[in-house]
């Protein structure tokens, strides 16, 4: 179970138990506890506004990338992800089996290989 709000925990809270100023013991507690600060959406950034991206005038111009992980190690080389490539132009994809552990240079090695050499 995640965090739970504020309110709601302090509805639990006060169905199960009471003493004396303990809405002001609550209210110290909730102050200083980390791992609710950190899920507090008070203390989150705000959401940035949608940023329009410019339709594509040329095949490749403008990509997206991202990781299908935890698949079952398959193939010759026991591959366990695949890199997705999308050609905003095209609307096609590319799926390149890789390896989870796939660093930064291995990534680019891959897209290099495969896209931009063919």
């Amino acid at each position: 179970m995640g965090h739970m709000s504020e309110d709601r925990t302090k509805e639990r809270v006060a169905s199960t138990a009471w003493w004396p100023k303990w809405e002001q013991e609550w209210s110290e507690y909730i102050n200083t506890c980390e791992r609710f600060q950190k899920a507090n959406r008070k203390n989150r950034k705000k959401y940035g506004l949608l940023q329009h991206i410019e339709e594509p005038k040329h095949p490749w111009e403008t990509i997206n990338m991202d990781w299908v992980t935890g698949l079952v190690p398959g193939g010759k080389e026991n591959y366990n992800a695949f890199l997705i490539i999308v050609d905003s132009y095209r609307k096609s994809i590319r799926c390149l089996p890789c390896h989870k552990e796939y660093t930064a240079m291995d990534t680019a090695l891959l897209f290099w290989n495969n896209i931009i050499s063919t």
